[in-house]
Protein backbone atom coordinates (compact mmCIF):
# COMPACT_ATOMS: atom_id res chain seq x y z
CA UNK A 1 0.00 0.00 0.00
CA UNK A 2 1.11 3.49 -0.11
CA UNK A 3 4.04 5.40 1.91
CA UNK A 4 1.45 8.43 3.20
CA UNK A 5 1.72 6.88 6.40
CA UNK A 6 5.20 8.07 6.74
CA UNK A 7 5.24 11.51 5.41
CA UNK A 8 1.89 14.11 5.36
CA UNK A 9 1.56 15.95 1.92
CA UNK A 10 1.76 19.66 3.93
CA UNK A 11 3.46 20.81 0.85
CA UNK A 12 3.66 24.53 2.26
CA UNK A 13 5.92 23.84 4.67
CA UNK A 14 9.00 22.11 3.06
CA UNK A 15 10.17 23.06 -0.08
CA UNK A 16 11.39 19.34 -0.66
CA UNK A 17 7.94 18.27 -0.33
CA UNK A 18 5.52 19.34 -3.48
CA UNK A 19 3.78 18.68 -6.48
CA UNK A 20 5.38 19.36 -10.05
CA UNK A 21 6.57 16.98 -12.98
CA UNK A 22 9.19 14.23 -13.03
CA UNK A 23 10.51 12.45 -15.75
CA UNK A 24 9.41 8.71 -16.27
CA UNK A 25 13.47 7.71 -15.04
CA UNK A 26 13.12 9.69 -11.97
CA UNK A 27 10.37 8.40 -11.10
CA UNK A 28 11.59 4.71 -11.42
CA UNK A 29 14.73 5.29 -9.64
CA UNK A 30 13.07 7.52 -6.42
CA UNK A 31 10.41 4.95 -5.90
CA UNK A 32 12.14 1.57 -6.70
CA UNK A 33 15.07 3.15 -4.28
CA UNK A 34 12.56 4.27 -1.72
CA UNK A 35 10.55 1.17 -1.39
CA UNK A 36 14.25 -0.78 -0.81
CA UNK A 37 14.89 1.21 1.67
CA UNK A 38 11.51 1.82 3.51
CA UNK A 39 10.77 -1.88 3.26
CA UNK A 40 11.34 -2.87 6.79
CA UNK A 41 9.74 0.21 8.24
CA UNK A 42 6.80 -0.16 5.97
CA UNK A 43 6.47 -4.09 7.44
CA UNK A 44 7.15 -3.26 10.98
CA UNK A 45 4.30 -0.91 10.65
CA UNK A 46 1.68 -2.61 8.94
CA UNK A 47 3.06 -6.26 8.57
CA UNK A 48 0.49 -7.18 11.51
CA UNK A 49 -2.37 -5.29 9.93
CA UNK A 50 -1.92 -6.98 6.20
CA UNK A 51 -1.01 -10.44 7.92
CA UNK A 52 1.56 -12.97 6.23
CA UNK A 53 -1.45 -14.86 4.81
CA UNK A 54 -4.11 -12.45 3.82
CA UNK A 55 -5.62 -10.40 1.24
CA UNK A 56 -6.73 -6.83 2.76
CA UNK A 57 -7.25 -4.61 0.00
CA UNK A 58 -7.43 -1.52 1.59
CA UNK A 59 -6.99 0.42 5.19
CA UNK A 60 -10.63 0.41 6.08
CA UNK A 61 -9.90 -3.16 6.14
CA UNK A 62 -11.69 -4.83 3.30
CA UNK A 63 -10.50 -8.46 2.71
CA UNK A 64 -10.98 -10.41 -0.20
CA UNK A 65 -12.12 -13.65 1.78
CA UNK A 66 -15.21 -11.56 2.66
CA UNK A 67 -15.89 -9.43 -0.95
CA UNK A 68 -14.68 -11.56 -3.27
CA UNK A 69 -13.89 -9.33 -5.55
CA UNK A 70 -11.88 -11.91 -8.10
CA UNK A 71 -14.60 -14.03 -7.71
CA UNK A 72 -13.63 -18.51 -7.94
CA UNK A 73 -10.02 -18.30 -8.00
CA UNK A 74 -9.78 -21.96 -7.49
CA UNK A 75 -7.79 -23.43 -10.39
CA UNK A 76 -6.67 -19.92 -11.94
CA UNK A 77 -3.27 -18.04 -12.61
CA UNK A 78 -3.40 -15.39 -10.80
CA UNK A 79 -0.62 -12.45 -11.16
CA UNK A 80 -0.27 -10.07 -8.26
CA UNK A 81 0.98 -6.96 -9.32
CA UNK A 82 3.13 -4.86 -6.53
CA UNK A 83 2.85 -7.17 -4.45
CA UNK A 84 4.90 -6.15 -1.49
CA UNK A 85 5.29 -8.76 0.94
CA UNK A 86 3.60 -10.70 -1.20
CA UNK A 87 0.63 -12.10 2.00
CA UNK A 88 -2.12 -11.81 -1.40
CA UNK A 89 -0.34 -13.78 -3.47
CA UNK A 90 -0.22 -16.15 -0.64
CA UNK A 91 -3.59 -16.22 0.77
CA UNK A 92 -4.67 -17.00 -3.28
CA UNK A 93 -2.25 -19.97 -3.01
CA UNK A 94 -3.94 -21.37 0.36
CA UNK A 95 -7.47 -20.60 -1.99
CA UNK A 96 -6.12 -23.19 -4.62
CA UNK A 97 -4.42 -20.61 -7.23
CA UNK A 98 -1.62 -20.75 -8.85
CA UNK A 99 0.00 -17.35 -7.82
CA UNK A 100 3.03 -15.44 -9.88
CA UNK A 101 4.15 -12.31 -7.28
CA UNK A 102 5.64 -9.83 -8.71
CA UNK A 103 7.35 -6.56 -7.16
CA UNK A 104 9.95 -3.39 -8.30
CA UNK A 105 11.65 -3.05 -5.00
CA UNK A 106 13.89 -5.68 -3.99
CA UNK A 107 13.59 -4.44 0.05
CA UNK A 108 9.89 -5.63 -0.47
CA UNK A 109 10.25 -8.90 -1.88
CA UNK A 110 13.15 -9.75 1.03
CA UNK A 111 9.77 -9.39 3.29
CA UNK A 112 8.16 -12.01 0.88
CA UNK A 113 10.47 -14.56 1.02
CA UNK A 114 11.16 -14.28 4.52
CA UNK A 115 7.19 -14.54 4.95
CA UNK A 116 7.35 -17.56 3.03
CA UNK A 117 9.35 -19.38 4.93
CA UNK A 118 7.86 -18.03 8.54
CA UNK A 119 3.96 -19.11 6.89
CA UNK A 120 5.12 -22.11 5.26
CA UNK A 121 3.26 -20.75 2.07
CA UNK A 122 5.32 -20.22 -0.76
CA UNK A 123 4.43 -18.25 -4.52
CA UNK A 124 6.85 -17.57 -7.22
CA UNK A 125 8.25 -14.07 -6.89
CA UNK A 126 10.08 -11.95 -9.81
CA UNK A 127 11.40 -8.45 -9.27
CA UNK A 128 10.14 -6.83 -12.66
CA UNK A 129 8.47 -2.75 -13.97
CA UNK A 130 5.05 -3.03 -14.57
CA UNK A 131 5.75 -1.18 -17.76
CA UNK A 132 7.59 -4.17 -19.24
CA UNK A 133 5.69 -7.42 -17.63
CA UNK A 134 8.59 -10.25 -18.24
CA UNK A 135 5.39 -12.75 -18.90
CA UNK A 136 3.90 -13.81 -22.58
CA UNK A 137 0.52 -12.79 -23.68
CA UNK A 138 -2.70 -14.12 -22.45
CA UNK A 139 -0.60 -16.08 -19.22
CA UNK A 140 -2.91 -15.24 -16.62
CA UNK A 141 -6.57 -15.54 -16.00
CA UNK A 142 -6.62 -12.62 -13.22
CA UNK A 143 -4.59 -9.90 -11.89
CA UNK A 144 -4.95 -7.91 -9.03
CA UNK A 145 -3.27 -5.22 -6.91
CA UNK A 146 -3.77 -3.66 -3.58
CA UNK A 147 -2.41 -0.10 -3.70
CA UNK A 148 0.40 -1.62 -6.10
CA UNK A 149 2.46 -0.11 -8.69
CA UNK A 150 -0.13 1.70 -10.33
CA UNK A 151 0.04 5.09 -8.30
CA UNK A 152 3.61 4.92 -8.70
CA UNK A 153 4.14 4.93 -12.20
CA UNK A 154 4.30 7.86 -14.76
CA UNK A 155 2.37 6.13 -17.10
CA UNK A 156 -0.47 4.08 -15.57
CA UNK A 157 -1.88 3.83 -19.14
CA UNK A 158 0.75 2.08 -20.07
CA UNK A 159 0.42 -0.32 -17.03
CA UNK A 160 -3.05 -0.99 -18.07
CA UNK A 161 -1.90 -2.49 -21.69
CA UNK A 162 0.61 -4.76 -20.08
CA UNK A 163 -1.70 -6.18 -17.63
CA UNK A 164 -4.40 -6.50 -20.52
CA UNK A 165 -1.61 -8.27 -22.81
CA UNK A 166 -0.26 -10.91 -20.40
CA UNK A 167 -4.50 -12.00 -19.16
CA UNK A 168 -6.94 -14.63 -21.32
CA UNK A 169 -9.76 -12.94 -23.04
CA UNK A 170 -12.27 -12.82 -20.31
CA UNK A 171 -9.63 -12.58 -17.18
CA UNK A 172 -10.05 -10.26 -14.67
CA UNK A 173 -8.45 -7.20 -13.59
CA UNK A 174 -9.05 -6.11 -9.87
CA UNK A 175 -7.17 -2.94 -8.23
CA UNK A 176 -7.61 -0.37 -5.63
CA UNK A 177 -5.72 2.69 -5.14
CA UNK A 178 -5.98 5.93 -2.96
CA UNK A 179 -9.47 7.75 -3.84
CA UNK A 180 -8.39 10.41 -5.73
CA UNK A 181 -10.74 12.70 -3.68
CA UNK A 182 -8.08 12.48 -0.92
CA UNK A 183 -5.44 14.71 -3.31
CA UNK A 184 -7.89 17.75 -2.64
CA UNK A 185 -6.96 17.57 1.05
CA UNK A 186 -3.82 17.30 3.07
CA UNK A 187 -2.49 13.77 3.86
CA UNK A 188 -3.53 14.02 7.81
CA UNK A 189 -5.55 11.75 9.60
CA UNK A 190 -7.19 15.02 11.70
CA UNK A 191 -9.10 17.70 12.00
CA UNK A 192 -6.55 19.42 9.42
CA UNK A 193 -7.06 16.40 7.07
CA UNK A 194 -10.94 17.85 6.15
CA UNK A 195 -9.81 21.00 4.79
CA UNK A 196 -9.60 21.02 1.08
CA UNK A 197 -6.50 22.77 -0.48
CA UNK A 198 -5.86 21.87 -3.84
CA UNK A 199 -7.42 21.10 -7.12
CA UNK A 200 -8.61 17.44 -7.86
CA UNK A 201 -7.92 18.32 -10.99
CA UNK A 202 -4.48 19.35 -10.89
CA UNK A 203 -2.47 15.86 -11.86
CA UNK A 204 0.79 16.76 -10.92
CA UNK A 205 2.72 13.82 -9.20
CA UNK A 206 3.19 14.53 -5.33
CA UNK A 207 7.09 14.62 -4.73
CA UNK A 208 9.68 14.44 -1.88
CA UNK A 209 12.89 15.54 -3.04
CA UNK A 210 16.26 15.22 -1.09
CA UNK A 211 18.75 18.22 -0.28
CA UNK A 212 20.17 18.31 -3.84
CA UNK A 213 16.71 18.34 -5.21
CA UNK A 214 16.79 15.02 -6.29
CA UNK A 215 13.18 12.96 -6.24
CA UNK A 216 13.47 10.22 -3.67
CA UNK A 217 9.60 9.57 -3.64
CA UNK A 218 6.86 9.70 -6.56
CA UNK A 219 3.04 9.11 -6.18
CA UNK A 220 0.57 9.89 -9.29
CA UNK A 221 -2.91 11.41 -8.90
CA UNK A 222 -5.83 10.33 -11.67
CA UNK A 223 -9.47 11.39 -11.49
CA UNK A 224 -12.03 8.94 -11.60
CA UNK A 225 -12.59 9.76 -15.03
CA UNK A 226 -8.74 9.44 -15.86
CA UNK A 227 -8.76 5.51 -14.84
CA UNK A 228 -11.72 4.79 -16.34
CA UNK A 229 -10.45 6.06 -19.72
CA UNK A 230 -7.24 4.19 -19.40
CA UNK A 231 -8.76 1.04 -18.79
CA UNK A 232 -11.47 1.17 -21.61
CA UNK A 233 -8.36 2.73 -24.04
CA UNK A 234 -6.61 -0.40 -23.05
CA UNK A 235 -9.13 -2.90 -24.23
CA UNK A 236 -11.09 -3.70 -20.40
CA UNK A 237 -14.73 -3.35 -19.49
CA UNK A 238 -15.25 -1.47 -16.18
CA UNK A 239 -17.53 -3.98 -14.06
CA UNK A 240 -17.91 -1.95 -10.69
CA UNK A 241 -16.23 0.86 -8.95
CA UNK A 242 -16.11 0.31 -4.86
CA UNK A 243 -15.49 3.07 -2.59
CA UNK A 244 -15.18 0.76 0.71
CA UNK A 245 -17.08 2.30 4.18
CA UNK A 246 -15.15 2.96 7.15
CA UNK A 247 -16.38 0.43 9.70
CA UNK A 248 -18.08 1.24 13.10
CA UNK A 249 -15.70 -0.43 15.07
CA UNK A 250 -12.63 0.15 13.24
CA UNK A 251 -9.98 2.85 15.19
CA UNK A 252 -6.91 2.13 13.41
CA UNK A 253 -4.67 4.71 11.69
CA UNK A 254 -3.10 4.09 8.67
CA UNK A 255 -1.42 7.28 7.84
CA UNK A 256 -3.58 9.74 6.68
CA UNK A 257 -6.66 7.06 6.76
CA UNK A 258 -8.32 7.23 9.97
CA UNK A 259 -12.22 6.85 11.50
CA UNK A 260 -12.51 10.80 11.81
CA UNK A 261 -11.97 10.99 7.43
CA UNK A 262 -12.88 7.57 6.81
CA UNK A 263 -16.92 8.08 8.29
CA UNK A 264 -17.13 11.96 5.88
CA UNK A 265 -15.65 10.68 2.73
CA UNK A 266 -14.02 7.22 1.13
CA UNK A 267 -10.21 6.88 1.20
CA UNK A 268 -9.87 3.82 -1.46
CA UNK A 269 -11.27 3.49 -4.80
CA UNK A 270 -11.40 -0.63 -6.33
CA UNK A 271 -11.83 -0.73 -9.66
CA UNK A 272 -13.05 -4.06 -11.07
CA UNK A 273 -12.56 -4.42 -15.31
CA UNK A 274 -12.63 -7.31 -17.10
CA UNK A 275 -11.12 -8.17 -20.22
CA UNK A 276 -13.54 -9.29 -22.66
CA UNK A 277 -13.67 -12.73 -23.57
CA UNK A 278 -13.93 -11.96 -27.98
CA UNK A 279 -12.73 -8.75 -29.18
CA UNK A 280 -16.06 -6.70 -30.09
CA UNK A 281 -16.82 -5.98 -33.70
CA UNK A 282 -17.11 -3.32 -35.86
CA UNK A 283 -20.47 -1.78 -36.56
CA UNK A 284 -20.00 -2.85 -40.14
CA UNK A 285 -19.39 -6.65 -39.04
CA UNK A 286 -21.24 -9.75 -40.32
CA UNK A 287 -21.02 -12.86 -38.49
Amino acid sequence: MCHTATVARVIDEDERVGRHPVTDAQTRRANRRWWDLDADNYQAEHGEFLGDVDFVWCPEGLREADARLLGDVAGRRILEVGCGAAAAARWLATQGAQVVAFDLSAGMLRHAAHAADTSGVRVPLVQADALALPFPDRSFDIACTAFGAIPFVDDSAAAMREVHRVLRPGGRWVFSVTHPMRWIFLDDPGERGLVAVHSYFDRSPYVEQDEAGVPTYVEQHRTLGDRVRELVAAGFVLRDLIEPEWPEDHEQLWGQWSPLRGRLFPGTAIYVAAKPAQPERSPGHRA
